[in-house]
């Protein structure tokens, strides 16, 4: 069978063709791809409403993938090919002073990143740079490794809260994020970790991945005790008002990291609330380097095991159905095989 890729010529506008293979250039390698993961961002590629400057039509999405190396070009380590990889996707400059702290998905030479402004992984073969690689080990298992791209999302916002062995912690949000930050979450081996989330037929999966606790209630007043609140709360929702439920759980001089984005306006925060309570707010856009290499450890370390949370697949000619899979909501992971 012929190379193929799925093409996003514009909102709405979604097809499956031909793909001729990039070979790789300096520095670059061609990989096979194994499987590649859906996620909500891409329903806004193919919706239209992604923000203009984060999307170029046409376009491959494809920024969730696990693969083999087949081929590498020149300054490329020969012994990678045959390799089983994922990559990060932002294409960073290395040169601007972002980069150079450390913050490469916050690149100051403009947003670049495979899948969105880049051919991406729904297609059979990928050619990005080899310095965006890692390196599974030889019996890592592919299909649970296209989720680590989320894994390194939400790794970065584990890094941030820098949880302690005996803390209480919270996460809000029971689904692909959630529940990969609940596995990195539980290997600190916090007093408490509840999930929250709306979904009460997430509960054992969510105990699967190493929550004490589950709670289905959404509002504030309805969540525990109002004298007990927790030292970390990490919120992986994006909802309206999941950020201010975040702010609202978290002890005073305790810490939230916000990592997911409102389709619309939300629920307001209040400065005041913030300052009284001298409550620690991070962001997460993305992922660093170094969050990337946090998540591939703890995955070649058993620490985390995205296998559960994959739920439907399908093959790339079926990409209308995979994406009305992932609309309907009942499934956590949404995987394409090329």
């Amino acid at each position: 069978m012929s190379p193929r890729a799925v093409y996003v010529d514009a909102p709405g506008q979604v097809r499956v063709a031909p793909m001729s293979p990039r070979e790789p250039g300096p520095g670059e390698a061609l990989v096979r791809v194994a499987w590649a993961g859906i996620c909500g961002s891409d329903l806004e590629v193919v919706a239209g409403t992604r923000p203009a400057p984060y999307v170029n039509y046409p376009v491959t999405p494809g920024h969730e993938w696990s693969g083999t190396v087949a081929a590498v070009g020149p300054d490329v380590p020969p012994e990678l090919v045959g390799k089983h990889v994922v990559g990060e996707g932002f294409r960073s400059c290395l040169r601007c002073d972002a980069c150079r702290s450390g913050d490469t998905n916050l690149c100051l030479s403009g947003y670049a990143e495979t899948g969105f402004t880049h051919p991406g992984a729904w297609a059979d073969y990928l050619t990005l740079p080899a310095r965006l690689l890692h390196v599974l080990p030889d019996t890592a298992d592919l299909r649970a490794a296209a989720a680590l791209e989320p894994a390194a999302c939400v790794a970065a916002g584990c890094l941030k809260l820098a949880a302690q062995t005996g803390e209480r912690i919270a996460v809000i949000g029971a689904g692909t994020l959630g529940l990969l930050a609940t596995q990195l979450l539980a290997a600190v081996h916090p007093a408490q970790l509840t999930v929250i989330d709306r979904r009460a037929e997430r509960d054992q999966l969510a105990r699967l991945c190493g929550a004490t606790h589950f709670d289905a209630a959404s509002d504030i007043s309805e969540l525990n005790d109002p004298d007990t609140r927790y030292d970390a709360v990490l919120e992986a929702a994006g909802g309206p008002a999941t950020a201010r439920l975040a702010l609202g759980l978290v002890r005073r001089g305790g810490r939230v990291a916000l990592t997911g984005i409102p389709p619309g306006p939300a629920d307001p925060i209040s400065p005041s609330d913030l300052v009284l309570g001298q409550i620690t707010v991070h962001t997460v856009f993305g992922a660093p380097s170094r969050a990337w290499l946090y998540a591939v450890r703890a995955f070649a370390a058993g620490a985390l095991n995205p296998a559960p949370l994959m739920t439907k697949e399908f093959p790339l000619e079926e990409i209308t159905m995979a994406l009305q899979e992932l609309r309907n909501g009942g499934s956590v992971k949404v995987l394409l095989r090329p």
